[in-house]
């Protein structure tokens, strides 16, 4: 009686299955996992939904385990499934990196730039950023996102924007911040205001102004309420939110319904558009908040963003603002 070994192929799994998993279906195994329902997850990386399942399916036969248990309601995630979610996550962030800098290796400040804005600045920053792009950088192919701050941090980390233009500090881990310049806050009344057309407020008027901020999720509201804080307002002082950006809150002042505070860089152009307001600037030192580039810390594409940040800083030196470096 003879012996029959059954030898297996290098690379081939123990079971028959020797498939290897495609980065297709690790990004549709991701999506789901990550939103837990096929539409939702198909519409997020731009797959019909059929085609989708099928990836997630594949998947699952090529590794040999249950990825998902599917019912009539709802999408849940196996042990397996939970386990091999953070792997595929990792592979897939690793394949990004690795494109990224394959992409910055080739040429730098070519290819795509995907940037975001906060929307307290893109109005008033962008011209000059897009001027420079397009007479200094013009293989590079600028993609902009206006978005709230902790949306772009988001995007920052999962990788769906590259660079960031806000506030700062972010005090974010994995975050490395390039200055740009500091800026002055300007308080903004109506044109019979007591205070409007001084060069030397206080901090201390602050206290128990009618001031408008603008909705919760704008930094520059945050910011506006710590000058507040630091010049003394007690936390009930009247305080109204009714404005999703800078060009109402504005008006709403022109109207006569409070006061507010602007950054230095948006006076001109929210103020130029009618009358019945005037501006006010403070003591020195006056209350101010920082703008810089933002980037993942180690990105592949750090030494062109620093020079990026650099010619940045050149190009704003013509704005009302302190440039830093």
């Amino acid at each position: 009686m003879s012996n029959v070994v059954n030898a297996v192929h290098p690379g081939q799994r123990a079971g028959g299955r020797g498939k290897q998993p495609s980065l297709a279906q690790l990004r549709a195994f991701a999506a789901v996992a990550e939103h837990l329902h096929f539409r939702d997850a198909a519409a997020a990386i731009g797959m019909s939904q059929p085609a989708l399942s099928g990836a997630v399916s594949a998947l699952e036969e090529a590794l040999g385990v249950q990825l998902l248990e599917r019912t009539t309601r709802k999408v849940l995630l196996s042990p397996a499934g939970e386990r091999l979610a953070v792997r595929a996550k990792a592979v897939l962030d690793a394949v990004g990196e690795l494109l990224e800098e394959a992409e910055a290796v080739r040429a730098p400040f070519t290819g795509v730039l995907r940037l975001g804005v906060i929307p307290t600045v893109a109005p008033y920053l962008l011209p000059t950023v897009l001027r420079l792009v397009h007479e200094t950088y013009p293989a590079l192919d600028l993609q902009v996102h206006e978005e709230q701050t902790s949306s772009l941090v988001e995007g920052l980390a999962g990788g769906r924007l590259d660079l960031l233009l806000l506030a700062v500090p972010l005090g974010m881990p994995g975050v490395s911040e390039l200055p740009l310049f500091d800026e002055d806050f300007v308080l903004v009344t109506p044109e019979d205001h007591w205070l409007g057309g001084r060069q030397d407020i206080p901090r201390e008027a602050l206290r128990e102004l009618h001031l408008l901020l603008l909705d919760e999720g704008h930094c520059l509201r945050d910011q506006a309420l710590d000058i507040c804080r630091e010049a003394g307002r007690t936390e009930g002082a009247a305080v109204s939110t009714t404005a999703a950006g800078l060009s109402t809150l504005v008006q709403l002042v022109a109207g006569g319904l409070g006061v507010t505070l602007l950054p230095r860089t948006a006076v001109d152009v929210e103020t130029g558009r009618g009358g019945g307001l005037q501006t006010a600037y403070f003591a020195e030192p006056a209350p101010a908040r920082r703008i810089a580039l933002a980037m993942r810390a180690g990105a592949a594409r750090q030494g062109e963003f620093g020079e990026f940040a650099q010619a940045l800083r050149d190009a704003m030196r013509a704005l009302p603002v302190r440039v830093l470096g």
